[in-house]
């Protein structure tokens, strides 16, 4: 259970970046400056407190493939949304297919990380 109560926070952070990235979406282009750059730094300081909170839970537990293959994949879908968000504040790209990866990728961010947290809590 104090794995878990590690996680509280990234959680946090993860749900108020959602939260303000609906708000900044829902304000339409061009984006909020402020909006964006808090959207931004919160989803980076959410990253780095999950990566040390990752960290500390992996070095008591046996390196497991499955768990590292999912952060792995975590971490590639953490990099997919903020190129893709890089992406869609510049503005000339392809402007669905973008937005399309910067809607998938949280999931699959939620997914695999709700699965390496269940794995190093159980």
């Amino acid at each position: 259970m104090d794995t878990l109560a590690g996680f509280y926070l990234p959680i946090i952070g993860f749900v108020v970046t959602v939260a303000f990235g609906f708000w900044v979406s829902k304000l339409g282009r061009p984006y909020n400056g402020l909006l964006f750059n808090i959207h931004k730094l919160i989803a980076l300081g959410a990253v780095i407190i999950t990566s040390m909170r990752v960290y500390a839970a992996l070095k008591g537990v046996s390196a497991q493939t499955l768990i590292i293959g999912l952060l792995v994949f975590a971490g590639l879908s953490v990099v997919a949304l903020f190129v893709s968000g890089a992406f869609l504040s510049i503005g000339n790209v392809k402007y669905e297919v973008v937005k399309l990866i910067h809607n998938v990728a949280p999931v699959v961010v939620t997914l695999t990380m709700g699965l390496v947290i269940y794995w190093l809590t159980g």
